[in-house]
């Protein structure tokens, strides 16, 4: 997980930089990221109802918060 991705992803997210979030969700490796991004701007462009509109980037939120407060990963051997 690179974090610079999820606090780029939260800042363009919060500011409503669209286009900025698109060419992240392109250019990280993060598939997941990508995945959650992709799903927000598909709802952002074809919806047609604004609680999907708003839940979509509401759970884009959620996740970016929660992806960031985590602790690194503990390996156990």
């Amino acid at each position: 997980m690179n974090m610079v991705d999820y606090d780029k992803a939260m800042y363009f997210t919060l500011w409503g930089q669209w286009d900025d979030l698109l060419v992240l969700m392109v250019r990280t490796e993060d598939d997941f990221l990508s995945k959650k991004i992709e799903t927000f701007l598909h709802a952002y462009h074809y919806g047609y109802d604004e609680p999907t509109i708003v839940g979509s980037h509401q759970n884009l939120i959620h996740y970016l918060e929660h992806a960031i407060t985590q602790d690194t990963p503990v390996y156990y051997v």
